[in-house]
């Protein structure tokens, strides 16, 4: 058996995003499995894979925030021996940054990444005992796979993705009357769609017969999503949920409308159908990847591409780079799925 760490920590996209490298690499060999170092938040993420033995969570981010406190209640202390319990055949860092070289430096076993003409953070090369070349212009899913093939030693099929996720997990209830998943929070000021286009899409989306469901995770998310369900007919603002809610809720949706958020590349993963939407960010880049999976982005309205997390122009629809990104486009496509 061939034992192998992944350091992969975060975001949830990234996470998402090596799923389909633990595929390839089933494939290519039956007897690998894989242990998992990743922030706890998203921990439930590597369980879904079939591969996967163990995750070991880690809070980097936390811990920065008060390094005393962390050394002190012997978390660190915990997730070290945690992380060295092992001796693995290889140690593959996914991410290509420091605090990731750095965790897989503490590791036992033969230390694998990207070159400093690859990875994210060059200086993280160094700490590397078997480094790799891999074009960082490639979409970030076929960068992580194309890094576990060099790393591995198989080749893989790049117009074939699978991300591998156990469906059994999220089981739906039959009987539930069909419904649109709006996911419409993100982080970036930029990449949220305009409210007044929401609340167009749902008027034309109740018009078919289906309900909208609309998640949330913070206050403002909540109030967004309470607008939105009072400009319509039929729309359930959902309870707080966490990460295994969210995807039982996705995965019984006849399909999603998404903005760039890694919700949206968990429903890829699970392989519903869906409308992703882009402004500032490029979809070739980091758009989801799947079967029924469509990208729209926006015709820029803004002069320049943009990758400012804030919109700094005033508009009557904001931010600026939706402009052109109208629910009727939204509307077309979405036609095609359902």
């Amino acid at each position: 058996m061939k034992k192998i760490l992944i350091v992969k920590t975060s975001s949830m996209g990234d996470v998402i995003h090596t799923l389909p490298a633990l595929t390839d690499a089933g494939l290519a060999n039956k007897n690998i499995r894989f242990d998992w170092v990743v922030e706890k938040p998203f921990a439930e993420i590597p369980t879904w894979h079939p591969l996967v033995d163990k995750v070991i969570p880690v809070e980097v981010r936390r811990w920065r925030k008060n390094p005393l406190k962390a050394i002190g209640s012997g978390e660190m202390g915990n997730f070290l021996t945690n992380l060295r319990l092992t001796q693995y055949d290889g140690i593959l860092d996914a991410q290509g940054l420091m605090k990731s070289a750095l965790i897989a430096r503490l590791a036992k076993g033969v230390r694998l990444g990207l070159d400093r003409r690859s990875a994210w953070e060059p200086t993280a090369s160094y700490l590397y005992q078997k480094t790799f070349s891999v074009n960082p212009e490639l979409h970030a899913i076929t960068r992580v796979r194309t890094l576990f093939g060099k790393a591995l030693g198989y080749s893989f099929d790049r117009d074939h993705v699978a991300y591998g996720v156990d469906q059994r997990k999220f089981k739906t209830d039959p009987n539930e009357p069909p419904y649109v998943l709006f996911l419409h929070g993100t982080t970036w000021e930029t990449k949220h769609w305009p409210e007044s286009y929401w609340e167009a899409l749902a008027k034309q989306v109740n018009q078919r017969g289906l309900m909208i469901k609309l998640p949330w995770s913070n206050d403002v998310e909540k109030d967004r999503a309470n607008r939105v369900a009072k400009s319509c007919d039929m729309a359930q603002v959902l309870p707080r949920l966490n990460l295994a809610g969210v995807a039982k809720v996705i995965a019984g949706s006849q399909a999603v409308v998404s903005v760039d958020t890694g919700l949206g590349h968990l429903t890829a993963a699970l392989d519903v159908p869906a409308v992703s939407l882009y402004g500032p960010t490029d979809p070739d880049e980091i758009g989801t990847v799947g079967p029924n999976q469509i990208r729209l982005q926006s015709n820029r309205a803004c002069p320049a591409a943009c990758t400012a997390q804030k919109c700094s122009l005033a508009a009557e629809i904001s931010p600026l780079c939706f402009k052109n990104l109208t629910p009727d486009r939204v509307v077309e496509a979405l036609n095609t799925l359902l």
